[in-house]
């Protein structure tokens, strides 16, 4: 009798880390005869690969637990990922959780589920990994880990100490992703300026020419960097157009007082001064950051230093996060805590600027022509194929063609702003 495919879903939150380890994972599964993502069928084992780096993203893994249960009862129901790895005794106790996987062992979920919970066929599946984890974009994790302790983070502790992978390794993936179709690789980890600490003549700058010298990937783009770690010598590795005009560069508070206690290893005045740079060797670039409001003793005039530099920076995207206390952190255990109205209306004051800023960077582009990658297609209308994609620079674009140009970078001419969006033709 021939053994059937076990079928395993995996359901990703959280950062991009999450997304490069869930391909990860998935490619895995894939090597040992299991069908991907398969929704026609109920799963073998359902894996939500959680976060934890805010309480509303520990309720949402517990909604995605109860909700894996209920839709699919006798379906094996799986917590890994760094919520499991933070609250692992609590989601043990949940009835609907057959199996608490942390990060730690994140890395033999598939060598465990198999050889303990699943029986596979060991049939080779030739279909590839389903697109909604592999991405046009892929995720490719370089490091992961953090050394720096911040006073607000949980990460630290559900990821551990800085790890750099391998470049061979790193290169051999990338190469792998772009085979299968990718056109675009998004370099994830938690520390990414602190890539090759741990390893032999190596760092950020190197692995990025060594991707750039040794792979075909049409688009590599950087995840996230700190303004420390930002030096001319590596700005000058963009001068390969293959390398994405995007920087996400974190500021959480515009006052040197809580950046301090915050324990960040900058000052807003070494923030500015990073950004003009970037904006100066590298022209067009998207500068997108994260603010955080409401952080223990944040007063109304050191919110207003986060507002006044917010305002001059030229931010492409401000993602702005009301603090959240994580049990285990520094701040935790701080006495001054901010009221939870005035939070939400720090946030409110800085989501609105948080638009502005976006419109007025999305507006720079109006009337030119950028190279889009289409990564996702929807419904045929009388326009046309509905397609959005976005530009090296992180804008996204949406437009609408009788031909389906999923996956592919194409130039087009952009129009017009619309929620968040530039509009653009694409001639046929």
């Amino acid at each position: 009798m021939e053994l059937k495919q076990p079928n395993i879903i995996i359901e990703t939150h959280g950062c991009k880390l999450n997304q490069a380890d869930s391909l990860q994972i998935a490619t895995e599964f894939k090597s040992r005869g299991c069908k991907i993502n398969d929704y026609t069928q109920p799963p073998s084992a359902y894996i939500v690969n959680s976060c934890t780096v805010t309480h509303t993203a520990d309720k949402k893994a517990r909604q995605a637990l109860r909700k894996a249960r209920k839709q699919y009862p006798e379906s094996l129901v799986v917590a890994t990922g760094c919520y499991a790895e933070h609250g692992g005794k609590f989601l043990s106790k949940m009835p609907e959780v057959d199996i608490v996987l942390g990060n730690k062992s994140k890395k033999d979920i598939v060598t465990t589920l198999l050889d303990n919970y699943l029986i596979t066929s060991n049939k080779k599946d030739e279909e590839s990994i389903p697109q909604q984890l592999l991405f046009t974009r892929s995720r490719v994790k370089i490091q992961e880990g953090c050394n720096q302790i911040c006073a607000y983070c949980i990460i630290p502790r559900v990821r551990g100490r800085e790890i750099s992978v391998p470049l061979e390794k790193i290169l051999g993936q990338i190469q792998e992703y772009t085979d299968q179709g990718s056109k675009e690789v998004v370099l994830t980890g938690t520390q990414l300026g602190s890539y090759g600490y741990d390893l032999n003549n190596i760092n950020l700058e190197m692995m990025l020419e060594q991707i750039l010298d040794k792979t075909s990937i049409p688009r590599i783009r950087i995840s996230s960097l700190q303004p420390q770690e930002i030096t001319n010598s590596l700005l000058s590795v963009w001068n390969d157009e293959r390398m994405c005009r995007h920087f996400h560069v974190p500021l959480q508070s515009g006052s040197n007082r809580i950046l301090k206690v915050m324990r960040r290893r900058y000052t807003a005045e070494k923030f500015i001064e990073t950004i003009q740079r970037i904006q100066e060797v590298i022209p067009d670039v998207g500068v997108t950051t994260d603010v955080i409001v409401g952080f223990p003793g944040e007063t109304d005039e050191e919110f207003n230093q986060t507002l006044h530099l917010a305002k001059f920076a030229d931010f492409a995207k401000i993602h702005v996060f009301p603090y959240s206390a994580r049990p285990g952190t520094t701040s935790f255990y701080l006495k001054n805590d901010i009221d939870p109205r005035i939070i939400k209306e720090r946030a409110k004051i800085l989501n609105q600027l948080a638009k502005e800023k976006q419109s007025c960077f999305l507006g720079k582009f109006v009337g030119t022509k950028q190279h889009v990658l289409w990564d996702q297609v929807g419904k045929s209308t009388p326009l046309g194929i509905e397609h959005k994609g976005i530009t090296d620079n992180y804008i996204r674009v949406l437009s609408w063609s009788k031909k389906n140009s999923y996956n592919q970078i194409i130039e087009a001419d952009l129009f017009r702003k619309e929620n968040g969006y530039i509009l653009g033709s694409v001639t046929e």
